[in-house]
């Protein structure tokens, strides 16, 4: 916990992400990055000079067989307000639509009820699980997919939605998520998604296992490259 507190704190201040006040929400989705990330937000907040306040939300988007009550347990155990929000993701996007390649859409969608569903709360902000790997690996999907150098931003404000997306993960790497996920025996919830493990992220997320075990710390300078890049993140 102290080394994922170590680096979401920097990571907040470095792109300063909370203020006095902040009302903000976990998209809560029961895999180990959401539930590293409301972890360690709670921690966070028992010392973090500027207060704020936490709340998790998790997305139903109506897959059979998904049971969220360990989610809600922990929850309660962490003092932290819980709720589903009901979708109709799976039916839009797999029996109506029958999408080939249905991560974009689905991504889309998730996003909109989750804006919704945090301002319907009165939520400001939105703490999101995406990691280090995340963010080479999306740099990567929009070269080799949409030829464009291109990734989301650690801080996002939406001004239509007026919310704003926090990525306080971003300097923390998957393997450090893993083991914390497993040392802390963290309440996953298995995916049902008919198209996970089978997606372009996971062709790419091997290509550069591939490529840092053939060049040691590529993905670290790959990753140093974007943030000091002319149109990219530098530190504010």
């Amino acid at each position: 916990m102290q080394h994922l507190l170590s680096h979401m704190r920097r990571a907040i201040e470095d792109y300063n992400m909370i203020e006095e006040g902040d009302r903000i929400a976990v998209g809560l989705s029961g895999g180990k990055d959401s539930l590293a990330v409301l972890m360690a937000a709670h921690a966070l907040k028992r010392f973090y000079p500027k207060h704020f306040h936490l709340e998790a939300i998790t997305l139903d988007m109506g897959m059979e067989g998904m049971d969220f009550s360990p989610l809600a347990t922990l929850c309660k155990s962490l003092d932290v307000p819980y709720s589903i929000e009901k979708t109709q993701i799976k039916e839009i996007v797999f029996d109506l639509r029958k999408e080939k390649n249905p991560c974009s859409l689905c991504a889309n969608l998730r996003r909109g009820a989750l804006n919704s569903a945090a301002k319907e709360r009165g939520l400001d902000k939105i703490m999101l699980g995406h990691h280090f790997d995340d963010v080479v690996e999306t740099f990567f999907l929009s070269l080799l997919y949409e030829g464009r150098v291109n990734c989301f931003l650690p801080v996002t404000h939406l001004d239509r939605m007026d919310v704003t997306l926090l990525r306080p993960f971003i300097y923390v790497e998957e393997r450090d998520i893993r083991k914390f996920a497993k040392t802390a025996a963290l309440p996953v919830v298995k995916s049902n998604c008919p198209a996970d493990g089978n997606t372009k992220r996971e062709y790419v997320k091997t290509l550069l296992g591939q490529l840092e075990h053939e060049n040691h710390g590529a993905k670290q300078r790959l990753f140093t490259a974007m943030r000091n890049s002319v149109d990219g993140w530098q530190t504010v």
